[in-house]
């Protein structure tokens, strides 16, 4: 009984140490697949073998990448913190400024270099533009050769016949701007505000060696206005 056992465990399968032989008897056939098949799987995306070229430029490419850069940073605590506040600082920031425009604050004075200004020979802060002699003082300034002067004296002129129509009202402390904003007639607006241009350029420029060629363009440009104010004045 033992020496079975042991002849049993000794027993190994038979196995083959040579490989088979090739069949060479069956004869291989080659199988394409059907025109229509190949077109269908063509025609599908996944098949596509092809290079894909970014069409951007190089300036699209560096913002793509600054977006990107920003996105990192704002999906991080801090700028998560950064952002949110950013945009309350920002909503503040534009409340303070319509309140001060409705206000009427001038923002380049306050903010800005303010214009410089020349003394005049007379206080428009304290002498009413109505009492003055504008046509004694422009021919003065125009016989001095203080065209630039003249400029100014013919802007107050133009602002006191407006005033005199009650097309606006006279304030020294008023702006250009708030003139042309009270001035209605629609037909005045355009010639007053290029008058308005005019002598600002002039006048703000600092424009002292302007000369009598150069003068000729805001004079003309008062008696042009004129004509009209004085038209609207007669059809009123």
């Amino acid at each position: 009984m033992g020496q079975r056992l042991e002849a049993s465990r000794s027993a190994k399968p038979a196995t083959s140490l040579y490989p088979l032989p090739t069949d060479r008897n069956a004869s291989v056939v080659l199988r394409a697949p059907a025109p229509s098949r190949l077109r269908e799987l063509r025609q599908q995306r996944e098949f596509r073998y092809v290079e894909v070229r970014s069409e951007q430029s190089a300036w699209d490419l560096f913002w793509t990448q600054v977006g990107r850069w920003i996105s990192d940073v704002l999906a991080t605590k801090a700028g998560k913190v950064v952002w949110t506040y950013g945009i309350y600082a920002l909503l503040v920031v534009a409340l303070v400024f319509v309140v001060l425009k409705l206000l009427q604050v001038d923002l380049t004075g306050a903010f800005g270099r303010a214009p410089r200004r020349n003394p005049l020979l007379y206080d428009t802060a304290t002498e009413d533009i109505h009492a003055l002699d504008f046509d004694t003082l422009i021919a003065e300034a125009e016989t001095t050769g203080n065209y630039r002067l003249a400029v100014r004296l013919g802007y107050l002129l133009v602002l006191k016949q407006l005033s005199d129509h009650t097309l606006i009202e006279w304030q020294p402390e008023k702006t250009n701007h708030d003139f042309l904003r009270e001035l209605k007639a629609s037909s005045l607006r355009a010639a007053f505000r290029e008058l308005t241009q005019q002598f600002e350029y002039v006048w703000y420029g600092e424009q002292e060696d302007l000369s009598a060629a150069h003068y000729a363009i805001p004079h003309n440009a008062r008696l042009n206005f004129q004509r009209q104010l004085a038209t609207i004045r007669h059809a009123a």
